[in-house]
This record gives C-alpha cells, structure tokens and sequence, in this order.
C-alpha cells in the first residue's frame, strides 16, 4: 500500500505562475506544446487531449452513424469507428473516449461480463487496421505478456494488461483504466511551478522500479515522458504505460528519431548503440520537469538538442562522437559542433561552430520551494547530475538509483 501525499508545491504568494503559451525556450525553460512541431513519430494515446477538445463519453449522447456498419467499421486511416454504448467483443462496453494516435484508438469501457476479481471499468487500445500496425500491436502484446508475466503480484509500476482479442480486424488490447497522466497532474496542479519536492521523489522511486523491472525483463520502453505515466485518483501510484514504441534490448535499427523529442537520449541522436540507459535519461528529463514545471531540453530539433545537452554537461567525450553514424549532420571533421539554424531573411540554413562550450551546475537551475528540505534538494540534484551523464557507460544504472540518498532518505 502506497503512502499519501501531497503534490502541490506551496507558493510564496500564494498563487501559482502563469505558463508561458508556446515555443521552445531555453534549457529548463520549455513548454511541452513546443514538443511535436518537427518530430515525425509521435504517439501519445494515453495523452493529454488537445486544448479545446472536450473528452466525450457515453452520456453525451453522440452516435457515429454508418450508412452501412458491416463494410464500413473503420475510417479512411484505419481507425476503427467505435460508438459510445457498443459492445467490443462480446464484454467491453464502451463509455468514453480516451485518446488517439499514431499507432491507435483507446477508449473507456465496462467489463459487463467481470468476474468478482476483475475491474469492471477497462482501456481498450484498439490498434489501427493496417499491416505495419497490426505487426506493431503484436511485437508490443510480446512484451506486455513478459512484463506482466513477471510481476504477478502488480508490484513493479508497470500499468496492468489484462488481455487481447480481434475485433472486426482489429488488434484489441485490455488494460487497468487509472484516473489520469502526469501531463495532466502538472497542467492541473504544477502549471509552470511543478510538484512539490516529496512528491517528485515518489514518483521517482516507482519509476525506478519499473525501470529495474524493465530491465530484468530485457525490455527498453523508448517514449518515456509524462504523457506515459499514469496515477490512480489518489495519485500516490504510478504506473508506467505505452508500450507502443518498447523493444527488446539487443542489435536494434540507429534511428534519430526513437523517443519523445524532448526525452530522447544524446546517444540516439548521434547514431550510437543504444541500451538501458536511454530510458534512464529520459526519467531524468520527466524527473526535473516534475519539479520545476518546464521543459529541461526543449530542443526544436535533433542539433539543438544536442547544443542544450552540451549547455548543460560540457562537450561530448570525442571518442563517443566517432562511433556515431550522425556525427556529420552535426559535426566538422574536427567534432567541432556545427550549429544549425535558419536564416531569417532568406529561409536558408545556415551552420556555424561553437567552440569552448562551457557546462553548467544542473544546481543552478533548480530551485527550491518555501518549506523544502535542503538536504532533500541537495541530493534531488545530485541524483539528476549522474543521470545526465553523456556517455550512456557512465550513466548512472537503475540499482544506484534506487539506493540513492534522494529515493532512499538517508
């Protein structure tokens, strides 16, 4: 049983900042709506909705009306088109919307067929109908039976699958309905200032512990962020969730654009082998976000993820540098770092070198809250200097994080 806390942080003044509306900005002070301006894979289906989208659920009343059901169940992209009160399966009547992306449709349902032991309220991720679709809903069904399979007794913070079934050609997947995303709890209790310091700490901690199960199970989750974490109503549980975009560790395709922009490890941007780590950079960028409100790394692209990066730590160790198979989009042959940006005037892009980059104290740019334990803050950031480590070899591993003074108190 999970102890309560608080999450928000006390104010000074009593009333909480008002966030800035959009862009970029500089390190440890972006917003996340920069986030999905030029990336090309996105999915968040257990994310926020879209300002000005209201969720909708079986009491609105709405039907989707098909002039004929039995040809046309889905839309032009593959989308199943579910109405509110139908019943997936035989059992799963659904009652509100719940998300969309890339990979699928999730909506809300009642399991009208539960067993005394069985949660009547249910997701269901209904995966699109297409062949690369269904191919990536099956890969994620592997891991999700191994990670759940492995932690028998829901200890491990990963969200609960139940099961799967085919509907009218579609990969459906059954999971725990948790009451909402820490994207949600930071817009609705963190807006630009975060959660209070107790309560980041946590979260960390049930985040390292998804990280360690992750890891016994040979499994990288590769779209860490807050989007993809999900607290029950008292919001004293997190469950990591999105499995979408998880792999087994091992050879895996260089890619630059695997996980969330913001979230997505240097070593992935310069075209290195990538293992465990990268998820734990990732938990250091949601970690710091959490408790200040904004954005560690809001890069508008890869390059100028990489000049935050080296904002913060200092150059990248050049014998990391000639390992990349990206090194030349943004580095001379000297690995001097090349700056990309965009001329103004003329649209063109122009790239210039940045020389002497000097790191600075992650100490700097938290701050504490009124109240706050110092000895706490101290070793908050302690416990990130080591996870932003560059050279993912030296990163610091899931067991020092989990006996590390910040999560265990002494």
């Amino acid at each position: 049983m999970e102890t309560s806390f608080a999450v928000v942080k006390p104010q000074e003044n009593g009333n909480a900042t008002i966030a800035k509306i959009s862009g970029a900005g500089g390190l440890g002070e972006g917003t996340p709506k920069s986030e999905r301006e030029d990336d090309k894979f996105c999915d968040d289906i257990f994310g926020e909705t879209p300002i000005g989208v209201r969720k909708l659920s079986v009491e609105d009343g709405l039907q989707i009306e098909r002039d004929d059901l039995h040809d046309n169940w889905d839309d032009a992209e593959g989308y199943y088109n579910y109405r509110f009160g139908e019943i997936l399966d035989g059992r799963y009547k659904v009652t509100a919307a719940h998300g969309r992306g890339v990979f699928s449709t999730v909506v809300q349902a009642k399991n009208i067929k539960a067993a005394n032991s069985e949660p009547e309220e249910v997701a269901v991720k209904i995966v699109r109908n297409n062949d690369t679709m269904y191919k990536a809903g099956v890969d994620e069904l592997v891991i999700l039976k191994k990670l759940v399979g492995a932690d028998p007794d829901d200890k491990r913070h990963c969200v609960r699958f139940f099961s799967s079934f085919k509907y009218r050609n579609h990969l459906c997947l059954v999971f725990e309905s948790l009451n909402m995303n820490l994207r949600e709890v930071l817009k609705k209790f963190g807006r630009n200032i975060g959660l209070r310091l107790t309560a980041v700490r946590a979260y960390a901690k049930q985040l390292f512990i998804a990280l360690k199960h992750l890891r016994n199970c040979g499994v990288l989750h590769c779209d860490i962020k807050p989007d993809n974490m999900l607290v029950n109503e008292a919001k004293n549980v997190l469950k990591l969730c999105d499995f979408g975009n998880a792999m087994f560790a091992g050879m895996n395709e260089v890619t630059p654009y695997l996980v969330s922009r913001f979230y997505r490890a240097p070593e992935i941007i310069l075209g290195l082998p990538y293992d465990h780590p990268l998820d734990m950079w990732s938990v250091g960028c949601c970690l710091y976000e959490l408790h200040a409100g904004k954005v560690l790394f809001p890069g508008r692209t890869n390059n100028d993820m990489l000049r935050l990066h080296m904002e913060l730590k200092g150059p990248f160790p050049k014998k990391m540098l000639r390992r990349g198979a990206f090194i030349e989009q943004h580095f001379d042959q000297e690995l001097n770092f090349l700056a990309t940006e965009e001329d103004p005037v003329t649209k063109k892009t122009l790239k210039r070198i940045i020389l002497n980059v000097k790191p600075r104290d992650i100490g700097a740019i938290i701050t504490g809250s009124p109240g706050e334990d110092p000895k706490m803050l101290s070793n908050f950031k302690d416990l990130l200097e080591k996870v932003f480590v560059l050279d993912p070899d030296k990163r610091l591993t899931v067991s020092q994080a989990l006996s590390h003074p910040f999560i265990t108190g002494k």
